[in-house]
């Protein structure tokens, strides 16, 4: 959903609400294409800070399907987004790029604001590290790819530590030891 706030940046000290729905149907990286299964509209604070600065705010929560990263079923994680931005308010677009209007580039362009790629960045920051079915989840097995938290498949699992692989060897070679 692009946003045009024209009236905003050029008034000093103006402030506005608005009611933002998030187009995004799926989230995408290198890690896959993730669908999101729950996403409610949110409003957006925004507020222009003497013509130098636009204070941008929400919340929202949105759930994504993501596979558990053991046994591979999916999971619903549920992101509760917070979005806090302070961006430069500039006239000349050819005024030299810091770090921080490098990263406003992304989701800003003159006075429009792409709320799908500003969402899209907070839902990147908000992945958690690892998603689990359960805190006991089994995985699934390395030999036969079966999911161990369904059935129990009888391959032998035990691995062998490797920096006791000469032991093994001259166990092997002298059986009756």
């Amino acid at each position: 959903m692009i946003l045009d706030l024209s009236a905003l940046c050029f008034t000093a000290n103006a402030q506005e609400e608005r009611k933002v729905h998030i187009d995004l149907d799926a989230v995408e990286s290198k890690m896959g294409t993730f669908p999101i299964a729950k996403k409610e509209p949110f409003t957006l604070h925004l507020k222009n800070v003497e013509n130098r600065r636009l204070l941008i705010q929400g919340e929202t929560d949105v759930t994504i399907s993501v596979p558990c990263d053991r046994c591979l079923a999916s999971v619903s994680v549920c992101l509760h987004l917070v979005i806090e931005k302070n961006l430069k308010v500039s006239e000349d677009e050819d005024a030299v790029k810091d770090d921080d209007s490098l990263e406003q580039l992304e989701y800003m362009n003159g006075c429009q604001l792409d709320a799908d790629r500003l969402v899209y960045g907070e839902i990147l920051l908000a992945w958690p590290a690892k998603v689990l079915c359960a805190k006991d989840c089994k995985g699934i097995c390395a030999k036969c790819g079966a999911n161990l938290n369904e059935t129990d498949c009888g391959c032998d699992r035990t691995v062998p530590d490797p920096r006791m692989a000469a032991f093994q060897d001259v166990f092997n070679k002298f059986k009756e030891v």
